[in-house]
């Protein structure tokens, strides 16, 4: 870790390049990192250290001063179309609501769509519970970034790991693998935590 790294927001106890302590993240995510094509986006992503008791997003905000409009939430959503499921992660700021029942399904082009359960979004990703990133997401896995997300100068995303998250710019998740920009993926939300509709998130 380095002191000598200053964080876009928030205050942490330490801060460092994420290509420099990968051990401290889940292996897929260190595995893109190390693998990203686009050299400037790996470089940009800091890692944070974060208390994992303190891992859900409205305490984590109070907890180390990072605004809720900076961070967002990775949801795992399971769409079925016929006898078929396809899982995908959805990213949105922690001041929205993901638009399943809208959005998604309708982007996906699936009979129904809903989050999906806790242990088969990690097991699928090999995160850990409350630590699911947009970042070493599976091979083939639709990757909707709201364009709010994408828009913003940095957002805090999860490590895959429920100690320590990431910080990057949003342009940077819209340039990962697969990913695609979708207008009106998420809703306004009545209050910061409104946007978490299950733990297989950031």
């Amino acid at each position: 870790m380095s002191d000598h790294i200053t964080p876009p927001f928030g205050s942490f106890p330490a801060v460092a390049r994420a290509l420099d302590v990968r051990d401290e993240l889940a292996g897929p995510v260190a595995e893109t990192l190390a693998g990203w094509g686009v050299q400037e986006a790996a470089e940009a992503v800091l890692y944070v250290d974060t208390d994992p008791e303190k891992a859900d997003t409205a305490v984590f905000c109070e907890t180390y001063d990072a605004p809720p409009e900076y961070s967002a939430n990775c949801v795992v959503v399971a769409a079925r179309r016929g006898g078929e499921v396809t899982m995908a992660a959805c990213v949105v700021l922690a001041t929205t609501r993901l638009d399943v029942n809208g959005a998604v399904r309708k982007h996906l082009g699936a009979r129904k769509a809903s989050f999906a359960p806790m242990d088969a979004a990690v097991a699928e990703t090999g995160m850990e519970y409350g630590g699911i990133t947009p970042l070493g997401l599976p091979g083939g896995w639709p990757l909707l970034i709201d364009e709010a997300v994408a828009a913003a100068p940095h957002v805090l995303v999860g490590s895959g790991r429920r100690r320590g998250k990431l910080i990057l710019p949003g342009r940077a998740l819209a340039a990962l693998p697969g990913a695609e920009v979708v207008p009106g993926l998420a809703v306004a939300a009545a209050r910061p935590d409104a946007a978490e509709p299950t733990a297989a998130e950031v």
